[in-house]
């Protein structure tokens, strides 16, 4: 196996094709799709199925991803030590993030890191299940996973808590709903979206707080892709509780309210310190140094 098919084989996974990695990697597109069929006929699997003129990863394909992304971090950091200077931060930022947090802190902590570290590029990707957090650190598809907090399995990581995130009330269009904050037992008699119960420490206190003060809501839906509820709000499935980002982004298709009592669940930045590159380890220190100036700006001043 070469460094150049582990490098064509992830431009084509990131890119979605082979058009888009030849155009990143400013090669023809038939030396991506030979150094593919070579790396395919070393490792004796199939990586891709060809549909027509789209690509979709083989399971072979999905598991390849992570030690790729390694082999690509540890090529790098053998070259930083080789040719950059010992006060320079160049590399590449792995980062996985759960679609509500991605509008967050976390786009302002990499904006700023960047600005100070102008040869560092950062990509983000979706961290669609968060139960998978600590396995797509340790198999190496990423450096970093924003999530929210506790972590399932979290021996050997270390987390960076960045802050909470509050669950509002969104209803389809056209609900009629009292102004203001809305309280538990001012829900109007229509469905519900829920995620299951033990789908989260948040849906778990909601359903608890629900039953202790005996509002009962017929269920519309069960989901646990938590993604999918702002989607069936939309549809017309019923009401759910949803991040306050997500529905702040859609007042204005559908109907969306403050829950008395407030439901927050905290969220933060998880990595291995054991296998940080160096853009990696200059980030911890970024992030840390962020929200230690944060604390202090918070403290009360003496009189």
């Amino acid at each position: 196996m070469e460094f150049r098919q582990v490098e064509y084989f992830l431009a084509v996974v990131e890119n979605d094709g082979i058009n888009g990695a030849a155009a990143e990697l400013g090669v023809a597109q038939p030396t991506v799709s030979q150094a593919l069929r070579s790396l395919e006929r070393e490792l004796g699997v199939q990586l891709f199925h060809r549909i027509g003129r789209g690509m979709v990863l083989t399971a072979a394909g999905k598991a390849l991803i992570g030690p790729s992304r390694q082999i690509l971090r540890d090529v790098n950091a053998v070259e930083e030590l080789l040719t950059v200077s010992t006060t320079e931060v160049t590399g590449r930022l792995d980062l996985m993030v759960f679609p509500a947090l991605a509008t967050g802190p976390i786009v302002d902590l990499v904006s700023e890191f960047r600005r100070l570290h102008p040869k560092v590029t950062a990509r983000l990707g979706d961290l669609r299940a968060e139960e998978f957090t600590a396995s797509v650190i340790h198999d190496g598809y990423c450096e970093f996973v924003v999530t929210h907090l506790p972590v399932e399995d979290e021996v050997g990581l270390e987390i960076i808590e960045l802050g909470q995130t509050e669950y509002w009330l969104a209803y389809p269009p056209g609900t009629d709903l009292p102004p203001g904050p809305l309280s538990l037992a001012e829900l109007p008699d229509i469905p519900m979206v829920f995620v299951p119960r033990g789908g989260g420490s948040v849906s778990d206190a909601i359903d608890y707080a629900m039953r202790q003060a005996e509002v009962r809501r017929p269920i519309s839906v069960l989901t646990d892709h938590r993604e999918a509820r702002l989607p069936m709000v939309l549809a017309g499935l019923g009401g759910s509780f949803v991040e306050r980002s997500l529905a702040e982004s859609a007042q204005d298709v559908a109907v969306v309210r403050p829950c008395e009592p407030t439901f927050a669940q905290s969220y933060g930045l998880v990595f291995d310190p054991a296998s940080l590159s160096k853009a990696g380890r200059a980030f911890v220190d970024f992030v840390r140094s962020s929200e230690e100036s944060g604390a202090e700006e918070q403290l009360p001043t003496e009189r």
